[in-house]
């Protein structure tokens, strides 16, 4: 049902974008939002778009790097992440939820991750 895409190793102050292809046929009313796992952390919140792609939502820790998206026509959400830190390491998954949230429990459907590595 979702699908992640886009990751891979850069430089710290590099930009990466990360995309999130899902079902239309199931998510398309869903917020969308993305977290990150690094190795030995909890799963953390990044983000949240609603699904009309109108209002989003971020940590305070990412706010002004990270930014998302959607393109219903795609059925794709997007992650755009800038200046990239070695702490942004980690394996980012986009999620769906049938309202915004930024905790892991209020997400009904999970992708598989994709790993994004920052090196200095």
């Amino acid at each position: 049902q979702l699908v992640e895409s886009g990751g891979g190793l850069v430089q710290a102050g590099d930009s990466l974008t990360l995309s999130c292809v899902f079902s239309a046929r199931t998510l398309s009313s869903f917020a969308m939002g993305w977290f990150r796992q690094a190795p030995g952390k909890e799963r953390e919140f990044l983000g949240v778009i609603n699904w009309k792609g109108t209002d989003t939502w971020y940590a305070d820790s990412v706010k002004g790097r990270f930014a998302l998206s959607r393109d219903d026509a795609k059925n794709t959400v997007y992650l755009q992440m800038n200046n990239l830190k070695l702490e942004d390491t980690a394996i980012y998954y986009c999620a769906a939820a049938f309202a915004p949230s930024n905790a892991v429990r209020g997400y009904d459907y999970w992708g598989q991750g994709t790993q994004v590595t920052v090196s200095s």
